[in-house]
């Protein structure tokens, strides 16, 4: 992360869709993309799911949290859901 850069306005708007659980991205580089949305003034939401890792949506990714990425039904029920009424929003 380059600390040094011109933060500009983000004018798209943006839908993050996270596991609560995934440990490949820790949570101060989750809170540093926050602080640079709201910098940015850009019109964003982050949503998390529970028991949810990195890959959640990827069938094949199997089932054990432990190793990082794994799919959860549920969470990827919920985030198409999401991502099917952001699409509403901005289509």
């Amino acid at each position: 992360r380059d600390e040094t850069r011109e933060i500009v306005e983000i004018k798209p708007k943006v839908l993050v869709l996270h596991g609560a659980d995934d440990f490949y991205v820790p949570k101060e580089e989750v809170e540093a993309f926050q602080n640079e949305m709201r910098k940015a003034n850009a019109d964003w939401q982050m949503n998390y799911y529970s028991n949810a890792v990195h890959a959640f949506t990827h069938k094949d990714a199997g089932s054990d949290n432990s190793k990082g990425a794994a799919y959860n039904e549920k969470a990827d029920k919920r985030s198409w859901i999401a991502f099917m009424d952001f699409l509403k929003e901005v289509l």
